[in-house]
């Protein structure tokens, strides 16, 4: 399957990660910015259509990319993402020590 389009929007002090289909958000990565360098990732969803093909993994791999590049640090307080970074040490490099 091949990894969708992957969108990114910050207003305020909110931001999301997201996959849009037909003018409908189908799958998101929430966060909020506590300060200019640093993220609270606060939930994930991914809709029905969408389970099971790795989108959400894919939306934390955009953010992670995202976060690497503009020099922000990570808290994850979404259990999702808690969990992706419990398991996988190549992306804890972003999380707040």
């Amino acid at each position: 399957m091949a990894p969708h389009t992957i969108q990114r929007q910050e207003q305020d002090s909110k931001g999301a990660f997201y996959v849009e289909q037909g003018g409908q958000r189908i799958a998101e990565m929430t966060y909020s910015r506590t300060s200019p360098s640093l993220i609270i990732i606060d939930h994930t969803e991914v809709g029905e259509s969408l389970k099971g093909q790795g989108v959400g993994r894919q939306l934390l791999d955009a953010l992670v990319a995202w976060v690497r590049a503009t020099d922000t640090k990570v808290i994850a307080l979404c259990p999702f993402a808690k969990a992706q970074f419990d398991k996988d040490a190549s992306i804890r490099d972003v999380l707040r020590s």
